[in-house]
């Protein structure tokens, strides 16, 4: 299959001005000035998309692709996550994990499923693991699961400072850390910890002690929700400070309903007035995972669901209130990601990465999304169905 994506205004994600992008199979064969490109004899589908902006399309690294939750019973599991879902939101590769239930929820079916979302179009990967440590792997081990395991790029979500967690030692983590540092180092891999923060007083307290007290480096953890309160969010800034990464969590709901979270916008505020840069930051949509609200007695009084369609409402909501440029956006979308987790065939559009692009309207709205060179959707027409989703008219 050969595309030409026409006249687009490329975020690569530097701007690039007006540019046509040349896609092969699965790969983008060049970005040209409009109209350089020679393709006689070649059957070409073109799309126009003069007016539109074309960006790497968006990588999520927190989902919970066979659902999670369950802490207010097994009626309070949250679903799995569709491929339309995914699709819908411009996200084109995806890193799955399991969260609070790491019994009924399996680490092959985590794998399985991510399987699934590939074999429909999209990329994946995995981390081993759920809140608790020991961790639930396939091979026995997560040094052995990075190894032998294509798919398993680390470890995670583990659970610190959360009364759901399984109140870890430090040495039990630092361990654990040590297991993702060799495995991802003879695996290829980057071998992230990636560790759930949740309310707790301790904060990120076990991640600065790894740092101090062993050799292994500040880049082998990532902490997520670390927007979840403003003390949390400012221990994060101290961890940026030493070298360290920070995910924050998508969430399209007004500021005043936030449970005392920050938005990703104020985040970013936050992290600006520190005076420290954005490239060491990415936001994750925590998709499928429940989202429970918990009282001082550490009662359940309250449910909702995450969704991926809150990572493009971020993006749109960043850029449209010019906290961020289209192209400080797309590296917090889509290069940030690509680099923290050795992805290196995504994130940017350049020839010879992946074909994974994506094209916004100047009401930055998505119209078309690309997946290894696959068109999931054409002109804000979802074409890319799940494998037991009914087709457009049938009951």
């Amino acid at each position: 299959m050969v595309t030409l994506i026409r006249n687009g205004t490329v975020y690569a994600p530097e701007p690039l001005g007006r540019k046509d992008i040349l896609i092969l199979d699965r790969t983008i064969g060049a970005v040209a000035e409009p109209g350089s490109l020679a393709l006689g004899g070649l059957e070409i589908e073109e799309v126009e998309a003069s007016g539109r902006s074309v960006l790497p399309g968006f990588i999520d690294p927190h989902v919970h692709i066979l659902g999670g939750g369950g802490e207010g019973g097994p009626a309070t599991r949250a679903p799995e996550i569709r491929l339309e879902d995914i699709v819908r939101s411009g996200v084109t590769t995806l890193i799955g994990c399991l969260g609070t239930d790491g019994v009924t929820r399996h680490m092959t079916s985590l794998l399985a499923k991510a399987r699934a979302l590939e074999v429909e179009g999209l990329t994946t990967f995995i981390f081993s693991g759920s809140y608790e440590i020991p961790v639930q792997t396939i091979t026995g081990s997560v040094r052995s699961d990075l190894i032998l395991i294509d798919k398993v790029i680390g470890a995670g979500e583990i659970a610190v400072s959360d009364h759901r967690s399984s109140q870890p030692t430090f040495e039990d983590f630092a361990k654990l850390a040590a297991e993702c540092r060799v495995g991802g180092m003879l695996g290829g891999k980057p071998g992230i910890l990636h560790c759930h923060l949740g309310d707790g007083p301790r904060r990120l307290e076990f991640l600065f002690r790894l740092v101090r007290e062993t050799e292994i480096p500040v880049t082998q953890v990532v902490p997520t929700h670390v927007n979840r309160n403003r003390p949390l969010l400012e221990h994060g800034l101290e961890f940026l400070k030493i070298g360290g990464s920070i995910d924050l969590t998508a969430d399209a709901s007004p500021e005043e309903d936030r449970n005392g979270g920050l938005s990703v916008g104020t985040s970013i505020g936050l992290i600006r007035k520190a005076g420290l840069p954005l490239d060491k930051v990415t936001v994750s949509s925590d998709s499928n995972g429940s989202l429970p609200v918990f009282n001082a007695q550490g009662e359940l009084t309250g449910l909702t669901i995450a969704t991926e369609q809150s990572l493009l409402a971020e993006f749109r909501s960043l850029v449209g209130r010019k906290i961020l440029t289209v192209e400080e956006a797309a590296r917090l979308f889509a290069a940030n990601p690509a680099r923290f987790y050795k992805l290196n065939a995504k994130g940017r559009i350049a020839a010879g990465k992946d074909a994974d692009l994506i094209i916004l309207d100047a009401d930055l709205r998505l119209t078309d999304v690309f997946a290894l060179g696959r068109r999931m959707m054409a002109d804000g027409r979802l074409l890319a169905r799940g494998t037991f989703s009914p087709n457009p008219g049938q009951a």
